[in-house]
């Protein structure tokens, strides 16, 4: 399936696996960019600059086909060298980041000069079209039923992408709520370029985390996430379990964020994803987990992904098309 998506950035399919705390790793990245798509790392995952280095050769070591890392920027007390990653990612010769968080106005020049494409992740048309302003290579632009955080503005897919779609030019891929071809194709025909998947990419074989969290994302449906951190305006789409309720609970109390600090830890989210243990800690998932129902390799994902979305396109739309004409016509004459 050929896009102005897979022309910029050298993938065959379009489709991205999106960067993913603690789950974008080697083993899930190269599965994604060996069937054709775009797999990502993501850099703050590994400890430190130098743990990324490792991962991105342990990735090559697995693929030969284009890949990138995601590096996601955010303002806080005691931040992350970003800067020693981002050097890290044009120093392992990777050939594109996917930037998220802040604006990338800082980081796009030097990646660049090195020749990495940027493809900026966005939540509402306007920073998509001041992102695109800046000179990035490609606009990821994440709807409202996405994992993680989906902005304030509260649109969805279906509204964002056409809207971002009349005033992006550069190649641009939908996020939020995406998992099968049906998806795919309601994402072209709405203007976007390709799509970018995270919790369908969480169950799938090769995605490293514990059987008990993909079979728990396969039985349940588009009802069981929550939104936490609303009242302090930096709303996260999270999975519905004891913790995350607790969490929403206290804060809709009048509760503030260092009453929920201990919850929401980083580490206890990812004792979920090593240990099983689904009420450890907060994961994030999207309402894609109602159109979840298998666990499949990343190969046959994409593989049926595209061979269903051709289907939809030379079948039941064409052939609509086709019988629309038909009956026009009769009626014409």
């Amino acid at each position: 399936m050929r896009t102005k998506f897979t022309d910029a950035f050298g993938v065959e399919v379009p489709i991205v696996q999106g960067g993913m705390q603690w789950v974008g790793r080697a083993e899930l990245a190269s599965a994604v960019s060996n069937a054709g798509g775009l797999g990502i790392i993501t850099g703050l995952t590994q400890a430190t600059p130098e743990d990324l280095v490792k991962e991105i050769a342990r990735t090559r070591d697995l693929t030969d086909k284009p890949f990138g890392v995601n590096l996601t920027i955010l303002p806080s007390i005691n931040p992350p060298p970003y800067a020693e990653y981002r050097d890290a990612i044009i120093e392992s010769g990777v050939p594109i980041v996917e930037t998220a968080g802040a604006n990338p106005a800082d980081y796009v020049p030097h990646f660049h000069a090195a020749g990495v494409k940027v493809l900026h992740k966005c939540t509402s048309v306007r920073h998509a079209v001041k992102a695109q302003a800046l000179g990035v290579d490609g606009i990821s632009i994440d709807g409202f039923e996405c994992a993680g955080h989906p902005g304030e503005d509260d649109i969805p897919g279906l509204i964002l992408i056409p809207a971002a779609a009349a005033k992006i030019t550069i190649p641009m891929i939908a996020s939020g709520g995406f998992a099968d071809a049906r998806g795919l194709v309601a994402a072209l025909a709405l203007g976007a370029d390709g799509v970018n998947m995270g919790t369908r990419f969480l169950c799938t074989r090769e995605a490293p985390v514990h059987e008990t969290v993909k079979r728990r994302i396969v039985e349940a449906s588009e009802l069981d996430t929550e939104l936490i951190f609303r009242p302090l305006r930096n709303t996260a789409r999270v999975a519905s379990n004891a913790v995350s309720r607790e969490v929403v609970q206290i804060l809709a109390d009048g509760g503030e964020f260092s009453d929920v600090r201990d919850l929401v830890a980083g580490a206890r989210g990812r004792g979920v994803f090593e240990t099983g243990d689904l009420d450890a800690g907060i994961w994030h998932v999207s309402t894609a987990q109602g159109l979840i129902d298998d666990i499949p390799t990343c190969a046959e994902l994409i593989t049926r992904m595209v061979d269903e979305a051709t289907a939809l396109i030379q079948g039941r739309l064409l052939s609509t098309t086709a019988e629309a004409a038909l009956q026009d016509s009769q009626a014409r004459s």
